[in-house]
């Protein structure tokens, strides 16, 4: 089977190095273009893919299978451009997927361009950047969510089935909507919390930092690396999925807004905090965690 990767940077490289790993059955040759070019340059460089092409045509020609390897919004430009100017270097039998974290605005895209889409979402990721940081056991025994456009038929179904086995991740169909807003919940909105915690404590504006900000970060330790990891990550990537999943972002918004008045109701009682209250809650935040059931 013949990829064709458009971008490859941490989540394309790792599917990349994955594939050379692991693929045996069937043989498997790889080509890539990224609009830096260093990715597929380097992925050649050490063995990882077959051909690094220097434009996005060059990367299709003879693929089985498109990977669409970027942030949300270049995913829904790639549809545009399959579904246009570069529609004549696809094979009409070859398969696109992606790996964008949000599926709903890319599913409707190309459906209404009627290509041949099958929607993923490998649900692993790094704090790092760019094909060198990639590994290829980054999938391993991870869920993949798929979802299917409304022209795809099974066969098109296994070609990425077989990519997602390939990597040793575990397959998970869902339906768009369903998947938009599981991750909303427990990827998008942590991350959007990190970076508004950021903004709380630190203050919003780089230049104009909040007075005791200097203190607070010389005190700082592991709870605050801990809750603020995500927003040490690229923000195009983050800003992608915000304005791709904005509807069922906002709803998990309000619910987390909902508590946090609770809590600050919590904290101004008349008389002050009631400790047996705040212990409950804590307790059955914990117990939720150690059985999601």
């Amino acid at each position: 089977m013949h990829v064709g990767f458009v971008g490859l940077g941490l989540i394309g490289g790792s599917i990349a190095r994955a594939v050379r790993a692991y693929g045996t059955s069937p043989p498997w040759t790889m080509s890539a273009w990224s609009p830096s070019g260093q990715g597929p340059e380097h992925a050649v460089a050490d063995g990882t893919i077959d051909h690094a092409s220097g434009t996005p045509e060059g990367a299709l020609a003879d693929a089985d299978l498109v990977v669409l390897a970027g942030p949300p919004t270049a995913c829904l430009a790639a549809l545009d451009y399959l579904a246009g100017r570069w529609h004549a270097w696809l094979a009409p039998s070859a398969v696109i997927t992606d790996v964008a974290s949000t599926k709903a605005a890319l599913l409707e895209r190309a459906d209404a361009a009627g290509l041949r889409y099958v929607g993923g979402h490998p649900m692993a990721g790094l704090e790092a950047s760019g094909y060198s940081a990639g590994r290829a056991d980054l999938f391993v025994d991870r869920p993949w969510v798929i979802v299917p456009g409304r022209i795809a038929e099974p066969a098109d179904i296994e070609r990425v089935k077989a990519l997602v086995e390939t990597c040793r991740a575990r397959v998970l169909q869902l339906d768009a909507a369903a998947h938009d807003r599981a991750v909303a919940g427990i990827s998008h909105l942590p991350l959007l919390l990190a970076a508004a915690l950021v903004e709380a404590v630190a203050g919003p504006i780089p230049d104009m930092p909040h007075d005791d900000w200097p203190v607070a970060s010389a005190l700082a330790a592991s709870g605050w690396r801990d809750m603020t990891r995500l927003a040490r990550g690229d923000p195009a990537m983050g800003a992608g999925i915000a304005v791709t999943n904005a509807a069922a972002l906002a709803e998990r918004l309000r619910d987390l807004q909902a508590m946090l008045d609770a809590w600050r109701s919590e904290l101004e009682r008349s008389g002050g905090p009631d400790e047996a209250a705040i212990s409950a809650r804590l307790r059955a935040a914990r117990a939720r965690l150690e059985d999601p059931s």
